[in-house]
């Protein structure tokens, strides 16, 4: 974006209001974020054996990150509603946490990279919720789109001309 253009969010008096989007076309368009949640070792036992004090904390999650993809315009105030085709949310217990991956899918004017992070950081924190009793110390990180497609600006990918900083542990 260059000094002249003015930013998508603003109005002409500088006031922050939700971008019309009417004009566009509407085009298949997806989007995919992950995150982490940092466990002690005891936790992800716990998760493993199916012994969380609360019940199946994965299957939780799960459904609390579609949950929140369905929500993101309540919880985004510049969001546009849009109509979700499809959102799935991927749990992977590893030795240090579980990586969470979302992929959110529609046809729309607008893209749905809000909703892919907002289903990763509701799953992140309803997984907490969860396994708070065994581990109060978890950490949500590294929360961020992977890829996202369609409309106007098509297809990004991290790592395809990312700064290096932006995946220093390497992860997907």
């Amino acid at each position: 974006m260059t000094s002249e253009q003015p930013l998508s969010h603003l109005d002409a008096t500088g006031q922050a209001h939700m971008v019309d989007v009417s004009g566009k076309d509407v085009t298949a368009r997806s989007a995919t974020a992950s995150g982490t949640v940092l466990l002690s070792p005891q936790a992800v036992a716990a998760l493993r054996s199916g012994t969380v004090p609360k019940g199946d904390a994965l299957a939780v999650a799960r459904i609390a990150g579609i949950q929140g993809a369905k929500r993101t315009p309540d919880l985004i105030p510049l969001c546009h509603p849009i109509g979700l085709h499809a959102v799935a949310v991927d749990l992977q217990v590893d030795d240090h946490g579980v990586l969470i991956r979302s992929a959110v899918r529609t046809a729309d004017r607008t893209g749905v990279e809000m909703e892919a992070l907002t289903a990763v950081s509701v799953a992140a924190l309803a997984l907490i919720d969860m396994v708070k009793a065994v581990d109060p110390g978890a950490v949500i990180t590294d929360v961020r789109v992977e890829e996202k497609a369609g409309g106007k600006s098509g297809r990004w990918q991290r790592g395809e001309g990312a700064r290096p900083s932006e995946n220093p542990q390497g992860r997907p």
